[in-house]
């Protein structure tokens, strides 16, 4: 184990709101053990930009990992070649091209429903209502499993992430996860037929055209949808409700001074969907007079990184004109996240703008709180809204 000061919390607390903690943490344990969490936490956005890219020692490969014992070894658990090899091969269906032309159209047709569908209501819960289904039938087509239904994804999403946030070892939450991961298994079953018989851009059908064994194109979907539900999901429900609450910042977008893209990225710095990823130590190592040994576990704290202060002015401000270019919300290396540019365009090119352009005085419910949730992975619980 690294002889690393220790930093005890409330996993309580914690998980309503980190970054408390976090930027005591900064200021006076920058790489602490957590023995709440069972792990060290790196939590200066510099030593995780740093370290990140740093595979021969932070390894992504994590056989006795969570993710790895409940969805199988997909390409976020594995570093070096292998890990190019499936990233070259799942990228005719995340390029920028791809996403432009083929997933737009589709990500615009599934908005537009919803919002037809849901206008003559005149209130919802936008995590519920809008922004679950809008990011579940977006993940459908890029899968290729057209087959489930959006609450289905939504479930089985939700219930991969809890599984691998599981460290305190719940056997419900692991029991559920691997009911989850079935339900995926069974709707591969159903689509590969016609996913070989007639190939098409989906993550299904490019993995089998590049010849994939069946083991690595089920962990990769796997993988696909339990970072591809949630993150988007829990953005478009959160930028929602930081530009209700930041009027000042929604008047920048619609005078043309900002761009919903500015929104989205500065939203994904402040409030990151996506809090940290895990590695596992390699080799010794030492950083900041910490001594990290071998199967060491760490916790590369992107939420926290978000908010340093050295980097960011005032880091717990919501301004949509933030330069956010050293934010790590998507990753900082080889693990760059592959659904960034499919995230962005969902997001910023269609949810959020039809959104607020189909919805008449969209605003949020009077005595209605908006309460968030989560450090590994956070967003909204309910964003409660009227409209005229």
């Amino acid at each position: 184990m690294s002889n690393a000061p220790h930093y005890d919390i409330d996993p309580g607390s914690f998980w309503t709101d980190p970054y408390p903690d976090l930027k005591v943490m900064r200021r006076d344990k920058p790489v602490a053990y957590v023995q709440q969490l069972g792990a060290t936490l790196i939590t200066r956005r510099d030593d995780i930009f740093v370290n990140e890219k740093k595979i021969d020692v932070f390894s992504s490969v994590q056989p006795d990992g969570l993710m790895s014992r409940l969805m199988g070894e997909n390409m976020m658990r594995k570093d070096g070649d292998a890990h190019m090899a499936e990233r070259r091969a799942i990228f005719p269906t995340v390029s920028p091209k791809t996403v432009a032309t083929v997933w737009k159209a589709a990500f615009e047709a599934a908005t537009d429903r919803i919002l037809e569908e849901l206008k003559p209501e005149g209130r919802c819960d936008l995590v519920e209502a809008f922004a679950m289904p809008v990011s579940a039938e977006a993940l459908k087509a890029i899968t290729g499993l057209t087959n489930m239904h959006f609450a289905e994804m939504n479930r089985v999403s939700q219930g991969m992430i809890d599984g691998c946030a599981n460290y305190g070892g719940d056997l419900a939450i692991e029991a559920n996860c691997h009911d989850c991961t079935r339900s995926i298994d069974d709707h591969i079953d159903e689509r590969m037929p016609e996913a070989v018989a007639n190939p098409d851009h989906s993550l299904l059908s490019v993995q089998l055209q590049a010849g994939l064994a069946e083991s690595q194109v089920r962990a990769n979907i796997k993988l696909a949808i339990s970072g591809g539900q949630n993150e988007p999901r829990d953005a478009i429900a959160g930028v929602a409700w930081a530009l209700l609450t930041h009027e000042e910042e929604l008047a920048r977008i619609r005078s043309g001074e900002a761009t919903w893209l500015q929104a989205f990225e500065e939203y994904a710095r402040w409030i990151s969907p996506i809090g940290m990823s895990p590695r596992r130590v390699a080799q010794r190592y030492e950083l900041d007079g910490v001594v990290f040994e071998p199967e060491d576990r760490v916790f590369l704290m992107f939420g926290s990184g978000n908010r340093d202060e050295s980097i960011f002015d005032d880091p717990d401000r919501f301004d949509v004109t933030r330069d956010t270019a050293k934010s790590l919300s998507f990753g900082a290396g080889p693990h760059f996240c592959a659904g960034a540019w499919a995230s962005r365009c969902l997001i910023a090119e269609v949810a959020l703008p039809k959104l607020f352009d189909n919805l008449p005085n969209l605003r949020l419910a009077e005595g209605r709180d908006v309460r968030f949730g989560g450090w590994a992975f956070r967003g909204p619980l309910c964003v409660p809204c009227v409209w005229d």
